[in-house]
């Protein structure tokens, strides 16, 4: 008799987007202090390698069974986590992070809205929607530059979902993030040798440090969490659940960079918190029924 997987419980792992959210937008809230001294470029390539430090020793391991097909979406994941980041603070150069980070979630909700089979769903990710257009209709004198980045930041974070669940699939664990980290490090650490020369000796040990907890907040954590998510809850829930980034931008922006909202946009934000929230009861009661039909045929 084959042992039957368990379902999964779509409210505990829906905590971990939560989670990621806030470790990633605080620390893209540090990271944009530091774009005056080092710019996009610099804090990009701080951020990856720091995270392929910190997760060099799973990829060390993860060579030992490592094939070209079990590698090849964590490469592709690699290279979307490089454009993303490199987009994503370029955008932050011209517009407020929440804004940035509402404009780049255009990319995961549009993947929500098509990978979608359930009206709830549907619903949910059109709530989103509704909730980024309130975020942004309050922003007036949007620079333009700094939209082209954000969205093109967002398509990249819809192809980050669907690399990342291929990833978390062929790899175990955080195999593919650390892979994916130490890939997109080998393109970004030349340049950034090349500007770290260039900082005043006295700013590098706040840089470096900056740079420390950047790559643990916004690409070694996260994304581990991400992967272990993605493995277990659909690409479409999932990418409902990523509009609470806009919210933890916004928040981050507010608390570190001390951009205020419009309250317009703190009600975006709130209708954003509420999409979340029904997509997840909602995939949590289906996968309820689901659990006891399977029960009631099997007894």
């Amino acid at each position: 008799m084959t042992k039957r997987r368990r379902p999964a419980n779509t409210a505990l792992y829906a905590a971990g987007p939560v989670l990621s959210a806030a470790s990633i937008q605080t620390g893209a809230g540090f990271g944009a202090t530091l774009l005056p001294l080092v710019g996009p470029f610099g804090v990009v390539g701080l951020r990856q390698f720091f995270a392929a430090v910190v997760l060099l020793p799973v990829a060390i391991r993860a060579r030992r069974t490592l094939t070209w097909r079990s590698a090849r979406p964590a490469l592709l994941l690699g290279l979307m986590l490089l454009i993303m980041n490199l987009a994503i603070y370029a955008a932050f150069q011209y517009i407020p992070l929440g804004l940035a980070v509402t404009l780049e979630f255009l990319g995961p909700l549009t993947l929500a809205l098509v990978s979608s089979r359930r009206l709830i769903d549907l619903l949910c990710g059109l709530a989103a929607g509704g909730g980024v257009v309130l975020l942004t209709g309050a922003v007036g004198d949007v620079n333009p530059v700094g939209v082209v980045f954000a969205l093109a930041a967002g398509t990249a974070w819809a192809g980050y979902i669907v690399f990342g669940q291929t990833a978390s699939r062929t790899l175990p664990g955080a195999q593919g993030t650390a892979i994916a980290s130490c890939a997109a490090s080998v393109f970004t650490l030349p340049v950034l040798v090349i500007i770290l020369i260039g900082v005043p000796p006295a700013e590098l040990p706040r840089v470096l440090g900056l740079g420390l907890a950047i790559g643990v907040l916004s690409s070694a954590l996260p994304y581990s969490i991400d992967l272990a998510v993605l493995k277990r809850i659909p690409r479409g829930l999932f990418g409902v659940l990523q509009s609470i980034q806009p919210s933890a931008a916004a928040l981050a922006g507010l608390l570190i960079l001390g951009q205020t909202l419009a309250p317009a946009q703190i009600g975006g934000l709130a209708v954003i918190s509420l999409a979340n929230v029904v997509a997840v009861i909602s995939a949590s009661r289906r996968r309820g029924e689901l659990r006891r039909a399977e029960e009631a045929l099997t007894s």
